[in-house]
């Protein structure tokens, strides 16, 4: 049984059958599993908000949290459905995964730090710019959460003065 097909009576079963969380193609090309949806784009704004809200002073949901939490099924479920349907054509490559995540997420990733550089080099203390190159250079090597666990604490109050702590 196609895993679609599989996910489609799971969902029937639990009761959400109706939902269009399983994708609707079932085409022989993993393209088209990856059809663009403005159904899930609405849910990732929604999901941002609680986010925008904290950082905002505005406080509907404590820290935001659910926020990055719905945020992170919806990835999940996106990623998910991708490697999915190219595992089931054959043509699924954890190189050309990585190659397109990369692809994806290496412009916002540079283009977030060189600002948060140069916005600590013009306005802050040396020591604010010292403490920010190990945070960046743990960032662009992509060992931001490891570095973050080792010397600060994610709920302390000090987080808040970490830029990069979220990369």
């Amino acid at each position: 049984m196609a895993p679609v097909s599989l996910a489609r009576q799971l969902l029937s079963a639990a009761g959400l059958g109706g939902l269009s969380w399983v994708p609707a193609s079932t085409g022989s090309d993993a393209a088209a599993h990856a059809k663009y949806r403005p159904d899930i784009d609405g849910l990732r704004a929604v999901a941002v908000l609680p986010v925008l809200f904290h950082h905002l002073g505005i406080s509907l949901t404590p820290g935001g949290f659910v926020g990055v939490d719905v945020f992170f099924v919806i990835s999940g479920y996106l990623i998910t459905s991708l490697i999915s349907a190219e595992m089931h054509e054959g043509t699924y490559s954890i190189r050309s995964f990585y190659v397109r995540r990369a692809r994806r997420i290496f412009p916002a990733l540079f283009f977030m730090c060189a600002v948060t550089a140069l916005f600590v080099l013009l306005f802050c203390l040396p020591s604010d710019a010292k403490r920010l190159s190990s945070s960046l250079a743990a960032a662009t090597l992509f060992g931001s959460n490891l570095y973050f666990y080792l010397t600060a604490d994610y709920f302390a109050a000090a987080a808040a003065t970490q830029p990069l702590l979220h990369t």
